[in-house]
């Protein structure tokens, strides 16, 4: 049995690996012993506006982030709305919150996917590029 399990893990050991594999992108950046400093917005527009071929997709990709959390807003706020209107109760209501948030997060989330076309996009490594420009930045001050 122990054999078969592993014979089966390691056949599909590498499909999983390139699904998953947020840890192989951001692993440097998250297993640091001094953490990044923090970043503002103008630090973003400046890596924007200096890297021609990353800075489009990450600005795209923080437009998307915009409509989803939007969307999460309105889920959030609408769905708790008709949970008190119908029960009058408090913890139904916070979960109903919660609920429409997710829900919200998540439609809005895959409406920007298709309107901004992230699919085409590789947004894992303009995020990944920009740290490593904040790595750089905050060396140099």
């Amino acid at each position: 049995m122990a054999e078969t399990l592993k014979k089966f893990w390691e056949e599909r050991k590498q499909f999983w690996a390139e699904r998953f594999s947020v840890n192989d992108v951001y692993s440097k950046y998250i297993k640091r012993e001094d953490p990044l400093p923090s970043w503002s917005e103008s630090d973003v527009h400046e890596f924007i506006a200096s890297d021609p071929v990353h800075g489009p997709t990450l600005k795209t990709a923080r437009e998307a982030a915009n409509v989803a959390l939007t969307g999460a807003a309105i889920g959030a706020v609408s769905t708790a709305g008709v949970a008190w209107k119908y029960s009058k109760s408090l913890h139904g209501t916070g979960l109903s919150f919660a609920a429409g948030a997710i829900f919200g997060w998540t439609f809005g989330h895959e409406i920007a996917n298709h309107w901004y076309q992230l699919y085409r996009l590789d947004t894992r490594a303009a995020q990944a590029k920009f740290l490593e420009w904040r790595e750089y930045k905050s060396r140099q001050s």
